[in-house]
């Protein structure tokens, strides 16, 4: 039986419930704090028993308790300050919404029952500039019965699908918020309910249609991982397992957390120094308006975790000229999304913000760019849609960005026309290609290296069907645009010139000749950079970065034409015995690979309209000798 241990000197922090040998200590902050206390749940019996907080155990707001021999396996608690009862927003675990869709009227905290053995793992720390970001939705990225795995929608489908993201070439996960939040929406509520009977089961018996906010973007129980998502009864260990087994793979977890403004800062950093401790995950994506950035980007514990926000205070948190031993802040904003956009789909006066922010890299944070996101227009759809189709949302279709900055290539909506379906094809690979070689972090959205269509929905946020879910079986596009992503994935991780640590500066500043990137036209070293010019080549210095072997890596030349026209663009001249070779093509269906053939005594090459080409540099003994250089095989 357990004791109320007067005896224990009584815990104000850390708030919450914490099991220390044979005592549990309850901490809370009480708004009213007249009466109040903790309610045991008997989970055999039902019966429940309220151990009042007495003046003894008041710490300004904070109310705390130590018990001593409590059967944690037994138990389940809320609190109680005066008539109203409440679920510990600290609590680690919540019974009561166990299943996707179903939820108990009254949620209840629980005790995390067992030490976990980690084996040794950590997180992993990689660089920004070896990561590459893939983000998803954890229902939503096996739910469907085309994924292949066991345990669909949940943490272990995740498990499932590492052998893919390997493949793939994937260095870190962001998962959409997996802290238990309720899922469950109601399109009207009857005057009829009060406040207090709203709960799934009332509003089922007042037949009240219902539908599933699938991504969470709302304030949850931020210390306890979503239990709909886990296959297993202990939802905790299982993402635990999730963490130890993309670890053991060289993948990260980053987690979105999204915080309200009516969620108290003190808690924001609370939750996410509990993360990383408890979970060890690599990173997290901070989304609100009133975080204490400051705070957590200057916070000891973790200056070796990965903090994504769209603007971080830098000269808040670092001194003048202060670089980081670590990059862990980064920016990640949609500015990189809608100018490559534009740029795609040929807007005038939008080519110097683009090679702009191609080179973005500054050194005291990382940049995450991407194409799309898990908001808007998939990458299918990004060229597929001029207008949103959010028919099926059940907002008459207002709900959604109405910005999008895509084009349809000519039909809205699903085509077989050859030449629909051919350019297509050549946008997306146009859009992957900038992506990949910017000097950021690129970032993939689930099912996008291979064409999964949400077909025109751009906010999708409460459709757990086809509509929300990856499919994954892929046809012949899918199969062409995935073979695509997994070359531009190879070549960067290949190549630290397309990857570089520090931004490149457009200076000769190591006095090889070139400077470390130019920028070129239809006459080398001078690009057209006028308001109507959609077209510019950029060629990147290998001798400013070393691959693998301690070797200089290769020059490349990258030819970007998104105009509707055909252009000429000048190759410049390489050192003594180099020569350029074709390695992509957007407008063809070759792989990523090195021509067999020079652009020997070629000064000029003619790139097609809506196309992008990269040339790589080559030793001419590498090809006359017959001998193939380490770039010179099926791949690069």
């Amino acid at each position: 039986m357990y004791t109320i241990d007067s005896s224990q000197r009584n815990k104000p922090y850390p708030l919450g419930v914490n099991t220390e040998c044979d005592v549990t200590y309850f901490s809370v902050v009480m708004k009213d704090g007249k009466d109040c206390g903790i309610i045991l749940y008997d989970k055999k019996t039902g019966k429940e028993k309220k151990i009042p907080f007495g003046v003894q155990n008041k710490f300004g707001s904070i109310y705390s308790m130590a018990i001593k021999d409590l059967d944690i396996e037994r138990y389940a608690y809320n609190f109680y300050d005066g008539e109203a009862v409440f679920t510990d927003p600290y609590a680690k675990v919540i019974h009561g919404h166990e299943k996707w869709g179903k939820q108990e009227a009254m949620l209840k905290g629980g005790f995390p029952l067992e030490d976990y053995s980690w084996e040794g793992d950590k997180p992993l720390r990689i660089p920004y500039e070896d990561s590459i970001f893939y983000c998803l939705n954890v229902r939503a990225f096996t739910k469907h019965k085309s994924s292949g795995v066991e345990h669909k929608g949940t943490f272990r489908g995740i498990i499932e699908k590492i052998p893919y993201l390997k493949e793939l070439g994937i260095t870190a996960l962001e998962l959409m918020p997996a802290y238990e939040f309720s899922e469950v929406e109601y399109e009207r509520i009857p005057m009829s309910l009060t406040a207090e009977s709203i709960c799934s089961q009332c509003l089922e018996r007042e037949n009240i249609p219902e539908k599933y906010n699938c991504w969470g973007y709302k304030e949850g129980y931020y210390f306890a991982p979503k239990a709909a998502f886990g296959a297993d009864k202990n939802v905790a260990a299982e993402f635990k397992d999730m963490v130890k087994e993309l670890h053991k793979n060289q993948i990260e977890v980053i987690m979105q957390f999204y915080f309200p403004n009516t969620v108290k800062q003190g808690r924001i950093l609370d939750v996410v120094k509990y993360w990383v401790l408890e979970y060890h995950i690599d990173g997290v994506h901070l989304k609100g308006e009133r975080i204490p950035l400051h705070v957590i980007g200057t916070e000891p514990l973790l200056t070796d975790t990965k903090l994504l926000y769209h603007n971080f205070p830098y000269e808040q948190i670092y001194e003048k000229n202060e670089i980081p031993k670590f990059r862990n802040l980064a920016s990640y904003t949609d500015e990189y999304m809608y100018t490559l956009r534009r740029f795609l789909k040929g807007d005038a006066n939008v080519l110097g913000s683009f090679l702009e922010l191609q080179k973005k890299n500054p050194a005291q944070y990382g940049t995450v760019n991407y194409a799309t996101n898990y908001f808007g227009f998939t990458l299918a759809d990004m060229v597929s849609y001029d207008g949103k189709h959010n028919e099926a949302n059940g907002e008459n279709n207002t709900d959604g960005n109405d910005y999008n900055c895509t084009w349809n290539c000519g039909v809205e909506g699903n085509s077989r026309k050859k030449n629909i379906v051919e350019l297509r094809k050549r946008q997306m690979k146009n859009a992957l290609t900038m992506l990949f070689m910017s000097q950021g972090t690129p970032l993939i959205y689930s099912g996008d290296e291979f064409g999964n269509s949400r077909f025109g929905n751009n906010n999708p946020y409460c459709q757990d069907n086809d509509t929300g879910w990856v499919k994954w079986n892929r046809n012949k596009l899918g199969d062409a645009v995935f073979s695509y992503v997994k070359d531009l994935i190879k070549l960067k991780k290949e190549h630290p010139i397309l990857r570089k640590p520090d931004e490149l500066k457009i200076l000769d500043y190591i006095g090889c000749g070139y400077p470390d990137l130019s920028y070129h036209g239809e006459e080398a070293w001078r690009p057209d950079l006028n308001g109507y010019s959609r077209h510019a080549g950029a060629m990147y210095c290998g001798c400013y970065a070393k691959n693998r072997q301690g070797q200089e890596d290769n020059f490349f030349y990258i030819a970007y034409n998104m105009h509707w026209i055909s252009h000429t663009f000048a190759l410049p001249k390489l050192p003594k015995g180099m020569e350029w070779y074709l390695l992509a093509d957007t407008g063809t269906d070759r792989k990523i690979k090195v021509a067999e053939d020079a652009q020997k005594e070629q000064q000029y090459v003619e790139v097609e309209p809506r196309t992008i080409h990269i040339y790589i540099s080559k030793q001419e003994e590498d090809a006359g000798s017959g001998n193939k250089s380490r770039y010179a095989g099926s791949a690069f």
